[in-house]
């Protein structure tokens, strides 16, 4: 097993012969055939044992195990305990999903701190084949069925060559001693139901199953690969990345196939579901204007196309005090200063207006419904939401339209147009400018 080891190191590159590499050790036989191979390959190893308080004496039993074993072989330990159950019902989330969170965080803290290269974990074959299971009872996509990633940033899998069966016989042949953790031998968890049940029927029909679609897991590889050259043309010429926005051209999805598949290729990485993308492609031939949301981010119909913006905080009315210089409102920096010279500006983002018709406080605000004002060069009132139509703004944009208030009335709207009452004349003595420029944060 050792040569098929260092072959499967070598062949993905997890690591190199002078790296330093963090070993998750558990106390399990798959942890612990891992920590033998290193050793034996004479590799740069520490060991990171989390005790997760899930089962008694029994986690503090396997704590103690793997600090015993580390000390045996020289090797340096880094332990922790977790309160996991306080943390998963605090974070309304499983034990499970508490467990990992919380020791793959430890784990990036280790690698950061003790300069390590890499996180090494013991998934093997069979730990793949449940995940390919699971991902395919929950409806995943193509890459759901490329099972566990071999490398992913700084994790490494070395063990994925490797049947649960072959390093228990491995275990066995030089002597190594590992803890059984009795809830693998139960059906309470979805992969315990998947590896006592299902797995051993799928068996029967095909003895050689883990070899199989570790082939297959090959190949599959290759498809994805092909997949994503597909999606990346796709981007290329439909999708515009610009700070603070995304633009996906409609025109694509006249008549091609599978377009919520497509689309939520792209925007899975933005929080959206496929439930929503399939929303956003029934809505692409109805009236603009409809919005969809993901945790973090909207998109928007335009008329030629779909806007993904991030959504914001901080759009609560702003009050603008005399002698302020700066301020922030959404995704937009505001600075303000005063002069004595007259001088206009045709740029659309700054205001040059007359300061003595100014009363402060000021309101900067998001536009709303019935805001009206006089655009420059016009003697009467007009809707806001009517000047944005004139000027064809897309929804995104409408969304992050401001207008700035003295006493209740509308003295520019933000990056457009000034109100006409409130600009230079012959008889202004001083003028107050208003530069509004993109602020975006994280």
């Amino acid at each position: 097993m050792l040569e098929q080891f260092l072959n499967h190191i070598r062949e993905h590159a997890l690591c190199q012969d002078t790296d330093r590499v963090l070993l998750a050790v558990s106390g399990g036989v798959d942890s612990m055939a891992m920590l033998h191979l290193f050793h034996r390959a004479g590799y740069s190893i520490a060991v990171a044992h989390c005790n997760f308080q899930l089962r008694g004496h029994d986690s503090d039993g396997d704590e103690a195990f793997v600090k015993a074993a580390a000390a045996q072989l020289d090797i340096p330990c880094f332990t922790t305990q977790f309160n996991t159950a306080a943390f998963a019902e605090f974070h309304k989330v499983s034990i499970q999903m508490a467990a990992r969170e919380l020791r793959y965080r430890w784990f990036d803290e280790l690698v950061i701190q003790h300069k390590f290269t890499s996180l090494a974990t013991a998934h093997h074959l069979n730990d793949s084949l449940e995940t390919i299971l699971l991902n395919w009872i929950h409806g995943a996509s193509l890459e759901g069925f490329t099972g566990i990633p071999v490398k992913n940033n700084t994790i490494i899998r070395p063990m994925l060559f490797a049947t649960r069966e072959s390093i228990e016989v491995y275990a066995k042949e030089h002597g190594i001693l590992w803890r059984e953790d009795s809830s693998n031998q139960t059906d309470d968890y979805q992969r315990n139901y998947i590896r006592h049940r299902v797995i051993p029927s799928l068996k029967e029909l095909n003895p050689s199953l883990e070899h199989t679609i570790h082939r297959g897991l090959d190949k599959l590889s290759g498809e994805v690969a092909l997949f994503h050259t597909g999606v990346d043309a796709w981007k290329k010429q439909f999708v515009t990345i610009s700070p603070g926005r995304i633009t996906i051209e409609k025109k694509y999805f006249q008549g091609a196939p599978h377009e919520a598949s497509i689309l939520w290729s792209f925007l899975k990485d933005y929080g959206f579901n496929y439930d929503v993308c399939t929303d956003i492609v029934s809505s692409l031939h109805g009236q603009s204007g409809k919005r969809f949301f993901a945790p973090l981010y909207q998109l928007a119909v335009d008329r030629e196309q779909l806007i993904v913006t991030r959504q914001q905080d901080g759009w609560e009315d702003l009050t603008i005090e005399k002698n302020q210089s700066d301020a922030i409102l959404g995704v937009w920096n505001m600075s303000i200063r005063s002069s004595k010279g007259i001088q206009k500006s045709l740029n659309p983002f700054e205001a040059t207006l007359d300061a003595g018709k100014i009363i402060f406080p000021l309101v900067w605000r998001k536009w709303k419904p019935g805001d009206t004002f006089y655009p420059l060069g016009m003697e009467h009132r007009k809707k806001v939401s009517d000047f944005l139509i004139d000027r064809k703004i897309s929804v995104a944009d409408k969304d992050a339209v401001t207008v700035l208030e003295s006493q209740g009335e509308i003295i520019w709207v933000a990056g457009h147009r000034i109100d006409n009452r409130f600009r230079i004349t012959d008889a202004t003595h001083e003028v107050i400018s208003f530069v509004v420029s993109p602020h975006f944060s994280e």
